[in-house]
């Protein structure tokens, strides 16, 4: 299937052949003839689905034929690095179509910003709280809006964003097409849902479970650990371009820190850098300037980089839905990834949430077998070095130290649920060396790593 199906304009056309788009996906595919039929949109999609080509496209359709200069479609985002990626993307799809787009967000001035509304956009993509001094202040009219699109919602919702929505609400017309787009759907997401959506399609991609294509493994590594073991697994492993995730502002400017008195190309993503700053992070990690990007997960939002090959949980994230976010920053494009996530005790009831919900185990990697970190023995039985998690089947132990390897692993790595996979035999690029290297790195009490 191609995107010939949906009969785009031309000018649109080359837009998708410029962003190189070739065949559509889930999203894309279920999302796209409904929005250009004029209906509104609820979409439950994880990140790196294609969800932003999913709408932008059938609304540059629809904007070909109309004003020009006047405000007609409202993208609401709720992170500026979030919003400035849906207007390069924008810029990129309708780059033939004489349509213009313009991000707003706080943490610049706002006079650049003034200018280009009064010099004539037909699209703005904007964080709450900038849009909603505009609005105050008169610099800007959404009276004529046709679309809004609410991208991230339940990430809105987290921050502390659903008044500020509803103030927005009351500038836009009762007549519009509304999209809304979001990873989870709390209760509060789904009320806001009923009161402005009008019958809407509703379209669900995967939205609750990493992509197939992530290799997710599992280090039990105490809190004053991680450093050393993050800096052994670096060393042994070919990582292209690597995001971690820190759990406070504070520790990834640490953690960088620390990283670039050992050599690496690293720099930190946080709320306390300015905009100037975040934007040279962010785009000095996508031209690959830096090799490491150490984040909060709020920094992180919005975050597209192609080819990232590694994401780290250098902390365990609060909810499911934050580690399913994290992953998803790896593995896109049918591209192969790998996450791996160090956990301690305090760390045992998400991780065996996030596995209920993957509905498999992560692979273990060290000898000693993360329950002796972070769980109680399943049985008395249990051997000295290996303490069962629920459901861990003998096979599926790692090797003990000394011991001959594992003949397969069972993972996410694209095969079914507990398919037994050639631990010799992978064929999957980035996964070349994870898996088979030797014991590297000791942490006093315990070795972390698989001897192979």
């Amino acid at each position: 299937m191609s995107f010939t199906k949906f009969a785009f304009h031309q000018k649109i056309v080359a837009g998708i052949e410029a962003c190189k788009y070739e065949i559509p996906t889930p999203i894309q595919e279920q999302a796209i003839p409904a929005l250009l039929t004029g209906r509104d949109i609820m979409g439950l999609a994880q990140t790196g689905t294609g969800k932003t080509a999913a709408f932008v496209l059938p609304i540059l359709q629809q904007l070909l034929t109309g004003p020009r200069g006047i405000v007609r479609t409202l993208i609401v985002a709720p992170t500026r690095e979030l919003a400035e990626q849906i207007h390069d993307d924008i810029t990129r799809m309708a780059q033939q179509t004489g349509l213009r787009s313009l991000s707003i967000y706080g943490g610049v001035s706002k006079l650049p910003q003034i200018k280009k509304i009064r010099a004539g956009v037909e699209i703005i993509v904007a964080c709450p709280g900038r849009l909603l001094d505009h609005l105050r202040e008169g610099n800007l009219s959404l009276s004529k809006v046709e679309h809004l699109v609410l991208d991230e919602a339940d990430h809105m919702f987290d921050m502390g964003f659903l008044t500020d929505i509803r103030r927005i609400l009351k500038y836009l017309p009762a007549k519009r097409q509304t999209l809304l787009f979001s990873a989870t759907m709390p209760g509060e997401i789904r009320h806001l849902a009923e009161e402005i959506l009008d019958n809407p399609v509703r379209v669900q991609i995967a939205h609750s479970r990493p992509t197939a294509t992530v290799s997710q493994m599992l280090y039990a590594v105490e809190q004053e650990q991680k450093i050393s073991l993050l800096k052994g697994i670096m060393a042994s492993t070919e990582m292209a371009s690597t995001l971690i995730f820190t759990r406070t502002k504070h520790r990834a400017v640490s953690l960088a820190r620390q990283l670039q008195g050992a050599g690496y190309a690293a720099t930190s993503l946080q709320g306390n850098l300015s905009q100037q700053k975040r934007q040279q992070a962010l785009n000095g990690f996508k031209r690959g300037e830096y090799k490491v990007l150490v984040a909060t997960d709020i920094a992180a939002r919005g975050i597209d980089v192609s080819g990232i090959s590694h994401v780290i949980n250098f902390d365990v994230p609060d909810t499911v839905e934050a580690y399913t976010h994290r992953v998803g920053r790896t593995g896109r494009a049918a591209c192969t990834g790998e996450a791996f996530t160090f956990a301690g005790r305090e760390d045992r009831q998400i991780i065996s949430q996030i596995e209920r919900l993957m509905g498999e185990k992560m692979i273990r990697v060290n000898d000693h077998g993360l329950a002796v970190a972070i769980e109680e023995p399943a049985s008395p039985a249990a051997q000295p070095n290996h303490q069962s998690w629920p459901g861990e089947r003998k096979q599926d132990r790692p090797a003990r130290r000394g011991g001959p390897r594992p003949a397969f692993r069972t993972g996410s790595g694209g095969r079914g649920r507990g398919e037994q996979q050639p631990a010799g035999n992978r064929q999957d690029g980035n996964r070349r060396k994870s898996h088979s290297r030797a014991a590297i790195l000791n942490t006093g009490s315990a070795n972390l790593f698989l001897n192979s």
